[in-house]
């Protein structure tokens, strides 16, 4: 048990310096939950907002480049939680997207596994659902899930 505990600081220490800067938004990541519940994980996170320096670029480039990271950081967070917490098998992840000073949007989800797919394929987003990621990507840019795109997540 004290095994697994160092294991879980030494992720959210990692996940904390390793993704603090992103390439695409100088924000940090936000953790907002991580449960371990046997060979499961469940984790949750705020995704990065648009760079400041893309204010003065056009709204839509600014949403592209945050939905970009978002992607990136996911397949980061997964690798990551598989590199450091080897007893974990699968993991669900949930990824939100502040859009109001109280409301959070879900917009990516997805149940991934240690099994690594075979990944010869240029496209970020391609990459992101081949590993089990669910999201829906409108002209480059993130879309908030509804309920029945995720339902399969929640059960």
């Amino acid at each position: 048990m004290v095994t697994q505990l160092c294991k879980v600081g030494d992720f959210v220490r990692r996940l904390r310096t390793q993704l603090r800067f992103g390439a695409l938004s100088r924000a940090p990541l936000r953790l907002l939950r991580l449960e371990l519940k046997g060979d499961v994980a469940e984790c949750e996170w705020m995704a990065r907002p648009p760079d400041p320096w893309d204010a003065d670029l056009p709204r839509a480039v600014g949403e592209h480049n945050a939905s970009l990271q978002a992607l990136e950081d996911a397949m980061a967070v997964r690798q990551l939680l598989f590199y450091l917490l080897p007893g974990v098998e699968s993991a669900v992840f949930r990824v939100y997207r502040q859009s109001t000073a109280e409301a959070a949007e879900l917009i990516i989800t997805g149940e991934v596994t240690r099994e690594e797919p075979n990944l010869r394929v240029l496209s970020l987003a391609m990459r992101a659902k081949l590993c089990g990621f669910h999201f829906w990507l409108a002209e480059g840019t993130l879309e908030t899930l509804q309920p029945e795109e995720y339902a399969i997540s929640n059960s």
